[in-house]
């Protein structure tokens, strides 16, 4: 194994040099067979020589040529795979030079073995002596070191990974056939390619590891590398999978399942790397091209102009593994595969032994991965749909898959699982679920339960005693119903990864981010007290990113004021959808916490004049508030609200809340601070809606927000009656709360 000194000293020329002689021996070779073929071979192909003793010849020095012709396709391939290794160690080791180099610009050492270390030469006398007695500083510096360690250590292992890699290639690449005599030939269909000798290999360990054998520590570490290693590599992806086909990829993931859930699993972050490593080569295989318009622009997946491009892709030799692995997906989808973590979810009864379907375990294993395309994503989540809907239930399985019990690993539910993959794309969920085209809103309506062929999610079998005899009970939900199509719903709605990190600037919403927003809000707000609870966080993430278009709504008792983004909302549907996601304490502290940064935007909006600003911040807060009211009273009463408040700022939420003005940010975490006081004081004292003003329910957050509008107003407010810094903005909110109130309660029919 090569060593960080050994990489960066080592002359990496020689291969080069090495590979021209190795041409250079498949020419000479060249010369043999042509003097050979004339001089030899040939002789027994002349008329003066007949019978068994030319025959006999004849097939012998048939052999011989032919090993003069296998030497020179061997030599070539030699050649070509010492080309090959070469451009991948000087890459590798531009890189382990680059970490190097920005360590150094950190303020690092690093030695000539690849240790590295504080530079305290560079520090001056007085920064010595700091850093010598502050804890904060010497934790801050090891806390670098270790991190700079890591980015060289991985680099070292890259290069290793590749040294390894080669290794295999060369290995191969002379094991010629048996000649008879046990030493082997030269090899005839030698290959130039690394990466597809490493395939073979991998392809090899991972036969036999599907197949339940005995494979030793070596061969799965050599698989393990060869996936690691080559994950972005399409030729090694290509041959490794083709060779596996879609019936054994399925089997040797759910082969690895098992060993590392049941079988062995003190060896579990083996098997689990190794799917993972699957998983990213399937993303890699299916990888489709960056389509673009004839000007270089970027062609939105889902678009017109997109699904034209692919469709002409298809027809390309690129595609033909993509349309290979897609027809064979779909002829094994529904096939029934074992797997122990659903056969032995039961040990007697009802779903003992019961099997699993290949799209649930291709889903499993796609959740593992990482940069699947948006066409594959979707054509696999088409598929699974089209499955169900002709045959019902068959998904269906006893036992639940959950986090709690150790099993939420396994996508059960196929659909939702690759729901959840495609939320990671938030241009390909958009492009997937835009109402705006009809496969769009076919999708979202079949979903989100909107018509009479909508979908059916209740995927868990029960059983129940019937004359103490076990009997089939009701389809159920699963315990994360919805959770994928959450994801998916909240990525096409806002243009966010719900799992990824927050953006660093505004994210501009496009046109089929909003056409999703307002049919969610259309179909789901329909559906009242049956809209499923599990998209209730969804929905409040989502208004929240929707923040301005949300806040217009619930503040504008005219339904005069346009947004000026977005689409303009329905007063009514935003009041039925307040209410639903009040229902959990939860989700109503997600949308309360959004609101506080939308109002906060409203009231530093110069455009605006500053009493319409204080009189919206008021009705949205009353309009809130009474949402709150409407979802707990009667028998609509979430148990979620039973437990003490503990909310606190959402980390769920920050990705959602757009990027404001810093002083529009610290004045919506004052108000917000302010109202998780309301909140607490309202539990202790169990204040209730239906007897307190609005004003008093809300005092702490309605000051706040009073305190904050006269910062951003204090001019103004200062030469206009009613507005007094002691006084006068403390009442004129409180009013404008209570209105808020009664305008929710105008739009929903009560008194």
């Amino acid at each position: 194994m090569p060593t960080y000194h050994e990489i960066l000293t080592t002359n990496l020329s020689t291969l080069t040099t090495a590979a021209e002689r190795w041409d250079g021996m498949a020419k000479e070779l060249h010369k043999q067979e042509t003097a050979y073929r004339r001089d030899v071979h040939g002789i027994t192909l002349r008329p003066t020589w007949a019978g068994e003793s030319q025959q006999a010849a004849n097939a012998r020095f048939g052999v011989r040529l032919t090993e003069f012709q296998s030497a020179q396709t061997e030599a070539r391939a030699i050649a070509s795979l010492l080309r090959d290794a070469h451009t991948q160690f000087v890459d590798l080791r531009k890189k382990l030079e680059s970490a190097r180099d920005d360590a150094i610009a950190k303020g690092m050492k690093v030695s000539d073995q690849g240790v590295v270390s504080y530079d305290t030469g560079k520090l001056s006398p007085g920064e010595r002596q700091e850093l010598a007695h502050d804890p904060d500083s010497q934790e801050s510096v090891r806390k670098s070191v270790a991190s700079w360690q890591a980015r060289i250590d991985q680099c070292v292992k890259d290069v290793n990974d590749a040294d390894k890699g080669v290794e295999v290639a060369f290995t191969a690449v002379v094991k010629g056939p048996d000649m008879g005599d046990g030493v082997p030939g030269f090899n005839g269909k030698a290959q130039g390619d690394i990466e597809k000798y490493e395939a073979q290999e991998a392809d090899d360990i991972a036969r036999r590891v599907a197949k339940g054998d005995k494979v030793s520590a070596a061969d799965l570490a050599e698989l393990q590398r060869a996936l690691r290693d080559n994950k972005q590599d399409k030729a090694f992806s290509r041959t490794f999978l083709d060779g596996l086909g879609p019936d054994g990829t399925i089997r040797l993931t759910n082969r690895l399942d098992d060993l590392a859930y049941l079988d062995d699993t003190k060896h579990k972050s083996t098997y689990l790397e190794i799917n993972g490593g699957l998983a990213d080569s399937l993303a890699t295989a299916t990888k489709v091209p960056d389509f673009k318009d004839a000007d270089g622009r970027h062609l939105r997946f889902g678009t017109e102009a997109y699904n034209e491009a692919f469709q002409a892709w298809t027809k390309t030799d690129d595609a033909r593994f993509y349309n290979k692995w897609h027809e064979g997906l779909r002829s094994h989808g529904g096939d029934e595969y074992s797997l122990d973590a659903a056969g032995k979810k039961k040990l007697v009864g009802m779903g003992a032994g019961q099997k699993v379907r290949g799209y649930q375990s291709l889903v499993t294993l796609m959740q593992q991965g990482h940069g699947y395309s948006p066409q594959f994503v979707a054509d696999v989540t088409d598929d699974v749909i089209s499955l169900e809907k002709k045959h019902a239930n068959v998904w269906d399985l006893y036992g639940k898959f959950s986090e709690k019990d150790g099993t939420g690993w396994f996508a059960n539910d196929p659909v939702d699982g690759a729901l959840e993959v495609m939320s990671r794309t938030p241009e390909g969920a958009a492009g997937y679920l835009d109402p705006g085209t009809a496969a769009g809103k076919e999708r979202i309506d079949y979903l989100l339960g909107n018509g009479h062929d909508s979908r059916d999610w209740n995927v868990v079998n029960t059983t129940h005693d019937q004359a103490k005899v076990e009997a089939p009970g009701p389809d159920v939900q699963d315990t994360d119903d919805r959770k994928g199509l959450g994801d998916a719903l909240t990525a096409a709605a806002t243009g966010i990864d719900p799992h990824g990190s927050r953006p660093l600037g505004p994210t501009p919403h496009t046109d089929a981010n909003n056409r999703v927003f307002v049919h969610a809000l259309d179909v789901l707000s329909k559906q009242g007290d049956d809209m499923p609870a599990s998209l209730r966080d969804d929905m409040a993430k989502i208004m929240t990113n929707h923040g301005h278009e949300t806040y217009v709504a619930m503040s504008d008792p005219s339904g005069r004021r346009h947004p000026d983004v977005g689409p303009t909302l329905e007063g009514a549907q935003v009041m039925e959808m307040a209410k639903q996601i009040s229902r959990s304490e939860g989700s109503y502290g997600l949308l309360h916490q959004g609101m506080n940064y939308a109002i906060m935007e409203d009231i530093h909006n110069s455009d605006r004049r500053p009493e319409d600003t204080l009189s919206s911040a008021g009705y949205a807060v009353g309009f809130m508030e009474d949402a709150r009211y409407a979802a707990l009273k009667g028998d609509q009463h979430d148990y979620t609200w039973d437990k003490a408040w503990s909310y606190h700022v959402s980390g769920a939420l920050l990705n959602f809340i757009p990027v404001y003005g810093d002083v529009a940010q610290r004045g919506a975490d004052v108000v917000t601070s302010a109202w998780i006081m309301d909140e607490q004081q309202r539990q202790a004292e169990k204040l209730a809606s239906d007897s307190q003003a609005t004003y008093e329910l809300r005092k702490n957050q309605l000051n706040g927000i009073a305190d904050q509008w006269y910062s951003a107003n204090s001019d103004w407010a200062s030469s206009h009656t009613g507005y007094s810094r002691d006084d006068g903005v403390y009442k004129q909110i409180a009013g404008f709360a209570d209105d808020g109130g009664t305008r929710f309660r105008g739009l929903a029919g009560s008194h």
